[in-house]
């Protein structure tokens, strides 16, 4: 397995595993880590990047141009190893592309490119998928970013809460066996705060179809936030597992099959065609705020 890459800038300091091209670490000038911890008894994971699909598939499968293909919840791109293409002090760039393995399970010629970028007390995440095929490209991008919970500022766990930058009046989406339910479930906001708690999370994740913000808040109060943009996912997952020392913010563009979904892929809420030789991008910057 290679190396962990680590970019930093004196305020921030991020480490990339190149297997998903995956953010583990991201730490403030005093070394103090923003992100999970990945505790096995809860989940391993710290930022994967979600492709071809977000969320899972009703059956584990769709359906593309007549034929059934296989893909796992979030697709592959977060157990494939990634090669680095180029690396400054504050930047790296990681690429995917397409070989023997994903064309049996998604037949298109494509690369995904991650980009991390810092800037300041900024992180920027970039994933672009580039269509290679002659064909159009079905594709859906997601973040998954686990932030500490509690942050590492010495306030109370239940003292934390994230803050819409609009408001947001549609309900949530049910999730019933990691698929979207019929049946909407009521906002836990009030007014923009979800004041976090281990309840919230009994259920499954918190899921936004309809959502308003490009930007969140995540903080307890008082001292340092991260302040969260994604300017063109207009879906978003929140999650954690009850006791975990994290919480997920996860903003898509796709989202899982509907129960009792049946069509094609093209037909897949959130899904995105991308032409032959076009590109599609998503970003998503984290701001440490003092």
């Amino acid at each position: 397995m290679a190396d962990r890459v680590e970019i930093g800038n004196g305020i921030l300091t991020a480490a990339i595993d190149p297997l998903g091209a995956e953010l583990v670490s991201l730490c403030d000038a005093q070394g103090r880590e923003l992100m999970t911890d990945a505790d096995p008894a809860f989940w391993t994971g710290h930022a994967p990047i979600l492709f071809p699909i977000v969320g899972r598939l009703a059956g584990d499968r769709y359906r593309l141009e007549g034929r059934d293909y296989a893909l796992p919840q979030h697709g592959f791109a977060r157990r494939r190893s990634f090669t680095l293409v180029e690396q400054t002090a504050d930047s790296v760039r990681f690429r995917l592309e397409d070989d023997a393995e994903t064309r049996e399970v998604y037949p298109r010629a494509f690369a995904l490119d991650v980009t991390h970028a810092l800037d300041g007390a900024t992180l920027t995440t970039t994933v672009t998928v580039t269509n290679r095929d002659t064909r159009d490209l079905p594709a859906s991008i997601g973040f998954h970013h686990a932030f500490a919970w509690p942050l590492p500022y010495g306030r109370p766990r239940d003292a934390h809460r994230i803050t819409f930058a609009t408001p947001e009046p549609a309900s949530l989406a049910s999730v019933e066996d990691g698929l979207i339910a019929s049946a909407p479930r009521p906002s836990p906001l009030q007014d923009r705060v979800l004041s976090l708690s281990d309840n919230l999370f009994t259920e499954d994740a918190l899921v936004w179809q309809q959502l308003e913000s490009q930007s969140l808040r995540y903080d307890a109060g008082e001292g340092p936030a991260l302040e969260i943009g994604f300017p063109d996912t207009p879906m978003l997952g929140i999650w954690t597992k009850p006791g975990a020392a994290f919480v997920c913010v996860e903003p898509w563009h796709g989202i899982a099959d509907p129960v009792g979904f049946t069509g094609e892929i093209w037909d897949k809420p959130g899904m995105m065609r991308v032409a032959p030789g076009a590109t599609r991008s998503a970003v998503l910057s984290v701001t440490l705020l003092p």
